[in-house]
């Protein structure tokens, strides 16, 4: 339910790069136990399209690069598995529960509800169910992160972890509390600068701006449980959240990439160099 791209992963290969990658949101293969009550083009409207194809070429030159085949909407490896939604279930949770707050709109660990408030299902989950879709999904998606985070660590004394994601081009009640306003082309979130080192956060915003992008700072987004868990910068542990304005790349209403994609790629993987070459230059930044 997952796949690594680019250099071997096994226990002992050695890391060629101190960049991983990971795009948990851009899987849209449907388990057969899915089970959801809205057709499959409506699943799809939570997904982060396209985004692993937008950084597949870091892959090539070395950079692992992570991703779910799963969809988000049948469960979020971006979320504490612990992070269950009582709402959802047909019975009590019989284990410790991590409420980040995101129950509150249906967008836990198994989402209950569409960005639009749709149901997801016409019946509950049991707790069956969602154990064994931790199980299968996210333990894996966790423990290969957490895998090629520490091998890049081990090798070079540093990791820069970057969590792609992508954003709908305007804002929602459900995220900003306010709906219409236009995002910015790119948000960077490193939880109010307690994941990346500020200099490192500064040094892809600068450069994201350097290519004419108009780039926001943990605003509205400011990086969720990948960026969370594995970060330590005062141990040369780097993690960052981007998210990139849809518009820049494809068409929303059809699910297809547009002239803009090629470019905006090539401008990933001009980044990617750079930061390379500056964590390189002071592996700790601490």
């Amino acid at each position: 339910m997952l796949v690594v791209h680019g250099p071997p992963t096994h226990a002992g290969a050695t890391p060629s790069s101190p960049l991983v990658l990971d795009s948990p949101h851009s899987g849209f293969q449907m388990p057969e136990d899915f089970g959801a009550a809205l057709p499959e083009a409506a699943l799809r409207e939570g997904e982060d399209s396209f985004i692993d194809a937008l950084y597949r070429p870091a892959a090539d030159r070395g950079v692992p690069l992570l991703s779910a085949l799963f969809p988000r909407t049948y469960l979020d490896p971006n979320r504490h598995a612990a992070d269950i939604d009582p709402a959802l279930l047909d019975a009590p949770w019989p284990g410790e529960r991590v409420d980040s707050g995101k129950s509150r709109i249906g967008k836990s660990l198994v989402w209950r509800t569409m960005i639009d408030e749709a149901p997801i299902y016409d019946r509950l989950l049991t707790v069956a169910e969602v154990q064994g879709r931790v199980q299968r999904c996210h333990a894996p998606y966790h423990a290969t992160l957490r895998q090629l985070l520490d091998a890049a660590h081990a090798r070079f004394g540093v990791v820069f972890h970057i969590n792609c994601h992508s954003m709908g081009p305007w804002s929602s009640v459900a995220m900003e509390g306010v709906e219409g306003q236009p995002r910015a082309d790119m948000v960077l979130g490193d939880r109010d600068g307690s994941t990346c080192a500020p200099e490192l956060t500064a040094f892809v915003r600068d450069t994201l701006a350097g290519f004419g992008y108009r780039v926001a700072v943990n605003d509205p987004f400011k990086g969720v449980e990948l960026v969370r868990a594995y970060a330590d910068p005062a141990r040369g542990r780097h993690s960052l959240q981007l998210e990139v304005n849809k518009r820049l790349y494809m068409h929303e209403d059809r699910i297809e990439t547009h002239a803009g994609f090629t470019t905006l790629q090539g401008q990933l993987m001009q980044l990617l160099q750079a930061v390379e070459t500056q964590v390189m230059k002071n592996p700790r930044h601490a």
